[in-house]
Formats: C-alpha cells, sequence, structure tokens
C-alpha cells in the first residue's frame, strides 16, 4: 500500500510531467508520439479483429509500423493546423467554432487524407498508377466517414477544449476512426475470379 507521502509524490511527479508535455517546448513532440502511438493501436486492434474473422493468419508489423508513420505526418498536420486555426481564430464563438469546422473538414480533411496516402504509397512503393487507384478508390470512403464524425467531435474540440489539448483530443477521438482507417487501406478488392464449378 502507498502511504498518503508516497501518492502525494506519485501526483507531484505525473503533475511535473503533464507540465512538460505539453509545454510549449514540447507540445510537438508530445502531439506526434500520440500521433503515432494511436495509429499504431489503431491497427493493431484492426489486425487483430481480422485475425479474428480469420481475413489474415497473423499480426503484420510492417503494416503496423507504416500505419504508425502515417500518424506521424498526419498528426504533424494537425498540430501547426490548430495552431493556425487558434491564431487566426482565437475566440470561442458559436460563429469562430462554425467557421473553424468548416474549414477543418473543407481543407484540412482533404489535405490530411492525402498526405496519409502519400506516406503510406510511398512506404509501399507504389507506382504512380496504383497510388492513383487507391486514392480514387479509398479516400473517398474516409472523406465521408469524417462527414459522419468529425462536426461534432471538432465542435467540442474548438468550443472547450484547450488549445494544447486539440490534438490529444483529436487522437483520443479518433481512436475508432485510425481502426476504420485501416480498415479501409488494408480491405482487400473482392475477387473477379468465378467460382469453379
Amino acid at each position: 500500500m502507498f502511504s498518503r507521502t508516497q501518492w502525494r509524490r506519485v501526483v507531484q511527479s505525473l503533475n511535473r510531467c503533464h507540465s512538460i508535455a505539453f509545454s510549449k517546448r514540447y507540445l510537438l513532440y508530445t502531439n506526434l508520439g500520440i500521433s503515432i502511438s494511436l495509429s499504431m493501436v489503431g491497427d493493431t486492434i484492426e489486425q487483430s479483429y481480422e485475425r479474428y474473422v480469420g481475413e489474415i493468419d497473423g499480426w503484420n508489423r510492417m503494416r503496423t509500423f507504416r500505419m504508425g508513420i502515417g500518424g506521424f505526418t498526419v498528426g504533424f498536420v494537425c498540430h501547426f493546423w490548430y495552431q493556425y486555426l487558434d491564431y487566426r481564430y482565437p475566440t470561442r464563438s458559436i460563429g469562430t467554432v462554425m467557421r473553424k469546422i468548416l474549414l477543418d473538414q473543407v481543407i484540412c480533411s482533404p489535405f490530411y487524407i492525402t498526405v496519409f496516402f502519400i506516406t503510406m504509397g510511398l512506404l509501399e512503393r507504389q507506382s504512380w498508377e496504383e497510388f492513383q487507384a487507391e486514392v480514387m478508390e479509398k479516400a473517398v470512403v474516409l472523406y465521408m466517414a469524417e462527414w459522419t464524425v468529425w462536426p461534432a467531435a471538432q465542435f467540442i474540440n474548438f468550443f472547450l477544449i484547450k488549445p494544447r489539448y486539440r490534438v490529444f483530443y483529436d487522437n483520443s477521438m479518433s481512436l475508432g476512426y485510425d481502426i476504420y482507417t485501416s480498415k479501409v487501406k488494408y480491405r482487400k478488392k473482392p475477387s473477379l475470379e468465378s467460382p469453379e464449378a
């Protein structure tokens, strides 16, 4: 059992870590670490489900690693995008929040989905034709899913959450979306071959 003094020391240590991690000096690193970690967790959860239903045989570590790098690029974009929005629109009025949501959906969402597919295409050494085909098939699916989830989530983010916690909140909310992104990215095309007679 911890004594009251030991609990106080633990809480003080956690507060110190929190203050450092979310300080201006280290916020980018914190946001990138969160984005990488949760992208990898999302892919691991999706692969666990795919193994459970028999779609894959084992855990593809390279796939999870690539999703983590995808999380890095998306986290980088989100970090600076939120800083720009908060600088350009510093108030928390309903009108300002709605403007931020619209800009986020119309500008940032397509941009970071594109950055994600470019990152994955480079890591997977896709040809230009393969990249184009994948974006045409899958990016629209992800973008439409964004419109079902993020306007409400971003209302909370822009209206209630302090700016330094925006990417943390975004990533916490997006764990389910990261699972879905992994599913869409790695879903197999249905076979065009006719079954044997």
